[in-house]
């Protein structure tokens, strides 16, 4: 009966060990995808400001989107570096960014958009 008890709260612990660390990992991972995410749009942005054209801009985009797509999925697709441009244009400060990784998940990102905008 003892061992069973001391087994139940043993258990119990490492659960809550395991969920924590999930928790944690998750939000590492979260936390690098936006950051990354922002730094790409910030870098597209540059490039297109640096050389003050909007045809190269709009090249650049599609060209770049094509190539990495390619590489390194769906996740890169036009649509997609345009969300993280405009994610750099609107919170144009690391700083600020760094504060809504504490509050925000990627997939909530836009619903900030949105609000920054209004």
């Amino acid at each position: 009966m003892e061992i069973e008890k001391s087994s139940t709260f043993l258990i119990k612990d490492l659960v809550s060990l395991i969920e924590n660390g999930k928790s944690q990992l998750a939000y590492a991972a979260n936390a690098t995808m936006t950051i990354t995410y922002w730094n790409i749009g910030k870098r597209i942005n540059n490039e297109i400001i640096d050389n003050q054209r909007a045809e190269y801009g709009k090249q650049i985009v599609v060209s770049v989107a094509r190539q990495l797509s390619i590489e390194y999925g769906r996740s890169f697709e036009e649509k997609n570096l345009r969300r993280m441009m405009q994610f750099a244009q609107i919170f144009n400060d690391e700083q600020i960014v760094v504060s809504l990784i504490r509050q925000l998940t990627w997939t909530q990102l836009p619903v900030a958009y949105k609000r920054a905008l209004n």
